[in-house]
């Protein structure tokens, strides 16, 4: 079992200072990956129910800082030499597929080819207003984006025709060290399986019970059979709260039992004290005695 360290540009680490020191304990700890959350803008007032808490309302303060994503990984890739570095979520429709492309390969280069990259079709539909980006058809926009995005990474002269996505023998450099960056679908909805098993590297389902993950992970694979697909070959991250409670192991058999090889800490679990000593013990507790688990 795989380990993330999840909300990683949050709370005191949003400093460059914080960042660093978060970054160098999760590696130094066993963590294999450090995630990132997102918003471009916070509205003051949004009817849009936030999908992770009864309250249907994102927690936190809009006035607090929220790096962008990809910048916060830049730097922490400068500070940090093996960990895998993860957007957990990047909203893909609010952004240009050619310009993403290019700053995704980019860091995916100049880290040593450590980058994931997760997406989502976003929620908060004042955002997408405030952004001039049509909110109802973001799904369709963010599968033909990957696709414009992987067309550009795989070859020189690229050319793609889509509804909102089009150009003509144009290239982009520098490639993908892989020739692509791993893309890892988020969402807890069966049409987030679904594009998981169409079009993903990897599903990371934001919340669920295990028979509620297993259902989705079952979705995954059967649409990825139904494409011509190895289903096998799309990685499944989730979270269980009892990796947290008194059998950690057991947490971790679990989620190993539906398929999953990587689960997500929460970095709010470190604020309690310095950053290494809290990730040091976190990998003594969890960690290590699950990490043969899978």
């Amino acid at each position: 079992m795989k380990f993330g360290l999840m909300f990683a540009n949050t709370g005191p680490y949003t400093t460059a200072a914080g960042a660093a020191e978060l970054a160098a304990a999760a590696e130094q700890a066993g963590f294999e990956s450090i995630w990132t959350v997102e918003h471009v803008i916070w509205p003051e007032a949004y009817s849009s129910q936030y999908p992770y808490s009864p309250s249907g309302k994102m927690p936190g303060d809009p006035r607090s800082p929220l790096p962008d994503p990809l910048i916060w990984l830049s730097f922490v890739a400068g500070t940090t030499s093996t960990i895998r570095l993860a957007t957990g979520i990047l909203i893909v429709p609010q952004r240009n597929p050619l310009v993403l492309a290019k700053s995704v390969a980019s860091l995916d280069v100049l880290s040593g080819g450590r980058l994931d990259l997760g997406i989502g079709v976003g929620w908060l539909e004042e955002e997408f207003e405030a952004l001039g980006v049509p909110f109802e058809d973001r799904g369709h926009r963010t599968d033909e984006y990957i696709a414009a995005m992987r067309a550009l990474w795989a070859s020189d002269n690229a050319t793609f025709d889509g509804r909102f996505a089009a150009f003509q023998n144009v290239s982009t450099n520098p490639k993908p060290l892989a020739g692509e960056v791993p893309i890892i679908v988020g969402g807890h909805s069966r049409a987030a399986a679904r594009r998981a098993g169409r079009l993903g590297n990897g599903f990371f389902p934001g919340k669920g019970s295990i028979d509620e993950l297993r259902e989705l992970i079952d979705v995954v694979r059967q649409t990825a059979a139904d494409a011509g697909r190895d289903p096998a070959a799309i990685e499944m991250t989730a979270g269980h709260p009892g990796l947290f409670g008194d059998d950690p192991v057991a947490a971790a058999e679990e989620l190993a039992s539906i398929g999953v090889t990587r689960t997500i800490v929460p970095a709010f679990l470190l604020t309690k004290g310095p950053a290494a000593e809290m990730a040091e013990g976190v990998a003594e507790r969890i960690l290590r005695p699950c990490a043969h688990i899978g």
